[in-house]
């Protein structure tokens, strides 16, 4: 099986953490540990194996 390294969500990129997760329940704590330190993240499945992808979610910055 070969996993994609990055994958694009509405025109956003995504990274893989490199973990495959037997159980959706595994791939949510891990996605709950990133998006706890500031990162959008995503689930998918493959060959029944729970991905985990993730990007940092810019800070906005107020123009002067």
């Amino acid at each position: 099986m070969t996993i994609p390294l990055a994958r694009k969500d509405n025109g956003k990129k995504f990274m893989w953490d490199g973990g495959t997760y037997e159980t959706e329940e595994q791939a949510r704590q891990v996605m709950h540990g990133y998006e706890q330190d500031g990162f959008e993240t995503r689930m998918y499945v493959e060959d029944n194996q729970f991905l985990v992808y993730s990007r940092r979610v810019a800070a906005q910055q107020a123009a002067e």
